[in-house]
C-alpha cells in the first residue's frame, strides 16, 4: 500500500519549514553590533533611505530598473540593497528581461491547502532572484481578504489566519532558504486599494490581535521574515508606518528581531515614525521629503533623536543580513535561472490549487471520445490570466491585452502568461474538433456552442494593484455565459478571476472550475483537470458571496466619496472604515448572521468521494484524531477540516490534513491544535484566554458541512502573550 499523507498545519518536519540557517556561527547580533560600531553616522544613514530605480535620478548603470535599491558600504563589506517584487515571482527584475517563473496567485496556492507547495513556490522564485541578484525580495503578503472588492486580493492567502499565516510563512521560509531576505507585508488591515493611503481603520486590539495580526505572528514563527513592510493606511488615527504596532506588537509582543521598511511613498514624519518604530524609508522618491536622510542627520543633531536609536535602525537591518545569510552568501548577478528545471513548481501549484465548485451529473472530466468542443472567450487562444501591479511576473512570450476597465497608470496592458488552454485542450483531445470564438459577439458565440458536444466558456475577472474590482466578471461576460447556456446544455465554465464572483448564471451550467490566476503553466493544468489526468482537490481559501447585499459593508468603503478622476489616481478625502464582523471574518461572519453563500469557505469538490469517522479528541495535548476513507472509484486527495467553537461563539478553523488515498484505502490522521485560534486576547492582562466550558469540535468538507461533531470540554487556560506552540506547524502522526 502507498504512503497516505497528512498534512495537519504542515508535517513536512522543521527541516523543510524552517529557514535555512546562516553559515556563520556566531550571534547575529554581536556581529551586527559590531559592524555599527565601525560606521560613521553618514555610512549609517545610507542604509535606512532607499530608491526606486525605476524613477531614480542619476541610476547607477549596475542597478536594473527594479522595485528598490540601497547603495552598499563596501569599505566594511556590506552590500547593497537590491529589492525585486513580489510574492509570486521576479517581477519586472529588468527592464527588457521577461523569463522569470510565475507562479499562480496567492488565492491559487492558498486553495491547494498544502503548505509543501508554497515553500516550494517560494524557493525557486527566491532562487531565481538570488541569480538575477537580488538579495530582498518583497513577498509575503498575508492581508487577510476582508474586503471581497479588494484590487490585491489575489495577491494575498485567504480570509482564515491559520490558513494565511501558515501558507505565506512557507512561501517566506522557502525565499529565505536562498540566503535572501523576504519581507512579508502590508502590516497591517491593508484590505482595500481604494482610498489606501488616505483611509483610516478603526478597530480595537483584541480584534486585532484574533484576526489579522494573528496572520502576522504566524509568519513570523513558521520563517522568521528578515523584514517587514508597513502598510499606506492609517490605523486607529496613525499611518500603518508610524504606528506604536511596530514597536510594541512585533517587536515586543513577539520577539521579532528583523528591520521594519515601509511601503514605497507610506512616509510622513522623521521623528514620529522613528520612535515608533521604522527602521527604513524606502521608494524615497514617491515621499514629499527624504525623511530618513538630512532630515534624520537634523533631528539627530538637534537631540529630537538619537544616535542610539539610529543604532538601533542600522542594527536591525544588519541583524537580518547576518541571520539569514546575506553577508555571508553574496548574490552573484548574472547566472541565468534554470527555468526548464522549474517550470514543474507553477504547474503543480496550479493543478493543486484549481477548486472544482460545481459538476451536475458528472460533467467533468471530459468524456475521451467527445467529437467536437467550443472554446469560447478568455483569451484562451492566448494565454491565462494574471494579476496587475507591483506583483506581476512578466515570463518570456508575455501576451499584452488592453484593460477592460480605465487603470491606474502604472497598468497599461493586461498580461497573459503565455499558456494557452486552447492549445492544451487540443493536445488533450487530439481526436475531437476543437473549435474558438473570442466570445466577443454573443450571437457568434451561441452560434459555435451550439454545434458542439460541448461548450467550454472561459471567463475573466482582471483585478490590480492600485483599483478595487466589482465582485464581478468583467463586461458582458454574464450575459455570454447565460446565452451559450441556453444554446447548449452542456456548457462548463472556467473562471480565471482574481477573487470571489457573483455567478447569476450558476443554475444554467454543468459545471464549474475556479482557476484563479493560474500561472506561467495555467493553461495546462486546466486541461489536465477538465480532461481528468488530474483529480481537482482544490478547496476555496474564501468565502463566495452569493451578492453584496451578504457582505459586512455592502458599499464599497469609500466608493461614495467624490474623486478627482475614474482612474484611481486622485484619493478621496480621508475616510474612516469599520469593519462590522470584528474578527469573525469571512465564514465566520456568515455562520454568526445565518446567511448562506453562494460557495463556503473551504470548499471544493472531487472525482471521487470522501467519508470521514472516528473523531476523537486529546484534552491534554489539545490533538483531535480521525480517519479518511476514499469511497470512489478514483485516487485523489481531499482536505479535511476541523472547525472549533468555543462556547458561544462562531466555529474557528484550527486544523487540516490532506489525505491522498487510492480508491477504497483509509488513513488515520492527527491535527495538534494551536489554541490561540479557539482562544480570545485579553487586553487588560495581555494574554489569551481559552474559555472554560464546552466547546463544539467538527471534522468537515467545508465551512459549512455538518460534517461529524463531537463536545468537548476544557479548563480555562491562558498563555502569555509572547507564546508560540513548540511546533509552529502542528504535530504530525499518520499510518502507513
Amino acid at each position: 500500500m502507498r504512503k497516505t499523507l497528512a498534512l495537519p498545519l504542515l508535517a513536512l518536519g522543521l527541516a523543510l519549514a524552517a529557514p535555512a540557517p546562516a553559515q556563520d556561527r556566531t550571534d547575529p547580533d554581536a556581529r551586527a553590533a559590531a559592524l555599527v560600531a565601525q560606521m560613521t553616522r553618514a555610512e549609517k544613514i545610507r542604509l535606512v533611505h532607499g530608491h526606486y530605480p525605476n524613477i531614480m535620478a542619476d541610476r547607477p548603470d549596475d542597478v536594473p530598473q527594479s522595485a528598490g535599491y540601497v547603495p552598499g558600504i563596501p569599505r566594511l563589506g556590506i552590500p547593497a540593497q537590491r529589492m525585486t517584487d513580489a510574492s509570486l515571482g521576479v517581477s519586472a527584475a529588468h527592464q527588457h528581461e521577461h523569463d522569470n517563473t510565475a507562479l499562480p496567485s496567492g488565492l491559487a496556492l492558498a486553495a491547494s491547502f498544502d503548505p509543501r507547495i508554497a515553500y516550494r513556490g517560494g524557493k525557486t522564485i527566491g532562487s531565481e532572484a538570488r541569480t538575477r541578484g537580488f538579495n530582498v525580495m518583497l513577498a509575503g503578503g498575508v492581508n487577510l481578504v476582508r474586503e471581497p472588492r479588494g484590487g490585491r486580493n489575489f495577491e494575498y492567502a485567504g480570509e482564515d489566519a491559520l490558513l494565511a499565516g501558515t501558507m505565506v510563512g512557507q512561501s517566506v521560509a522557502g525565499i529565505q532558504s536562498n540566503h535572501i531576505v523576504a519581507t512579508t507585508k502590508h502590516f497591517a488591515l491593508n484590505a482595500q486599494d481604494l482610498g489606501r493611503d488616505v483611509l483610516n481603520v478603526v478597530m480595537d486590539e483584541a480584534t486585532m490581535r484574533e484576526s489579522d495580526l494573528l496572520a502576522f505572528q504566524k509568519v513570523i514563527e513558521i520563517a522568521d521574515p528578515g523584514a517587514i513592510m508597513c502598510a499606506y493606511n492609517k490605523v486607529n488615527g496613525d499611518y500603518a508606518c508610524e504606528s506604536k504596532m511596530l514597536t510594541d506588537i512585533a517587536r515586543k509582543d513577539w520577539g521579532w528581531k528583523g528591520w521594519m521598511m515601509s511601503d514605497w511613498g507610506a512616509v510622513y514624519s522623521t521623528v514620529k515614525a522613528v520612535r515608533s518604530g521604522l527602521d527604513q524609508e524606502m521608494g524615497e522618491e514617491l515621499d514629499e521629503w527624504v525623511w530618513f536622510g538630512g532630515m534624520l542627520d537634523d533631528a539627530i543633531d538637534s537631540g529630537a533623536l538619537s544616535e542610539t536609536q539610529l543604532d538601533a535602525m542600522v542594527s536591525r537591518i544588519l541583524r537580518s543580513y547576518y541571520a539569514h545569510g546575506v553577508m555571508d552568501n553574496p548574490v552573484q548577478p548574472g547566472v541565468r535561472p534554470d527555468l526548464a528545471a522549474h517550470a514543474h513548481v507553477p504547474l503543480e501549484a496550479a493543478r493543486a490549487g484549481i477548486v472544482l465548485l460545481k459538476n451536475e451529473g458528472n460533467a467533468l472530466p471530459l468524456a475521451a471520445g467527445a467529437r467536437s468542443i467550443a472554446v469560447i472567450g478568455g483569451a484562451a487562444n492566448l494565454g491565462v490570466y494574471s494579476g496587475g501591479g507591483s506583483s506581476q511576473v512578466k515570463p518570456e512570450g508575455i501576451v499584452l491585452l488592453p484593460p477592460p476597465v480605465p487603470a491606474p497608470s502604472f497598468i497599461r496592458a493586461i498580461y497573459l502568461h503565455p499558456s494557452a488552454p486552447l492549445d492544451a485542450i487540443r493536445a488533450a483531445a487530439p481526436q475531437a474538433r476543437v473549435s474558438y470564438d473570442n466570445g466577443r459577439t454573443i450571437a457568434e458565440a451561441v452560434e459555435a456552442a451550439r454545434g458542439a458536444d460541448v461548450a467550454l466558456v472561459f471567463a475573466s475577472q482582471f483585478t490590480m494593484e492600485g483599483q478595487d474590482a466589482a465582485m464581478a466578471l468583467d463586461g458582458e461576460q454574464d450575459a455570454l455565459i447565460a446565452a451559450v447556456a441556453a444554446a447548449n446544455p452542456n456548457t462548463i465554465v472556467v473562471l480565471e478571476t482574481g477573487a470571489a464572483v457573483k455567478m447569476p448564471w450558476l443554475g444554467d451550467v454543468r459545471a464549474v472550475i475556479e482557476a484563479w490566476y493560474p500561472g506561467g503553466r495555467g493553461g495546462e493544468a486546466i486541461a489536465d483537470v477538465l480532461f481528468g489526468r488530474v483529480n481537482p482537490s482544490g478547496r476555496l481559501p474564501v468565502t463566495f458571496p452569493a451578492d453584496e447585499s451578504q457582505l459586512p459593508n455592502p458599499v464599497h468603503p469609500g466608493s461614495l466619496l467624490p474623486r478627482g478622476n475614474e482612474l484611481g489616481n486622485t484619493q478621496p478625502e480621508p475616510f474612516d472604515v469599520t469593519y462590522p464582523e470584528g474578527a469573525d471574518i469571512g465564514y465566520r461572519w456568515y455562520d454568526k448572521t445565518g446567511v448562506t453563500p453562494l460557495f463556503p469557505f473551504g470548499f471544493g469538490l472531487s472525482y471521487t468521494s470522501f467519508a470521514y469517522s472516528g473523531l476523537s479528541f486529546d484534552h491534554g495535548r489539545l490533538t483531535a484524531r480521525f480517519t479518511v476513507a476514499n469511497t470512489g472509484a478514483r485516487e485523489g486527495t481531499d482536505t479535511p477540516q476541523l472547525y472549533l467553537a468555543p462556547p458561544g461563539e462562531q466555529a474557528r478553523l484550527v486544523g487540516w490534513a490532506r489525505a491522498e488515498l487510492a480508491p477504497g484505502e483509509s488513513g488515520s490522521y492527527s491535527v495538534t491544535i494551536d489554541p490561540r485560534f479557539a482562544a480570545t486576547f485579553d487586553v487588560a492582562s495581555r494574554q489569551w484566554v481559552l474559555r472554560a466550558g464546552e466547546y463544539r469540535l467538527r471534522l468537515a468538507a467545508h465551512a459549512g458541512d455538518p460534517g461529524q461533531a463531537i463536545t468537548i470540554t476544557l479548563p480555562r487556560r491562558t498563555y502569555a502573550v509572547d507564546w508560540q506552540p513548540e511546533d509552529p506547524l502542528g504535530a504530525f502522526d499518520g499510518d502507513d
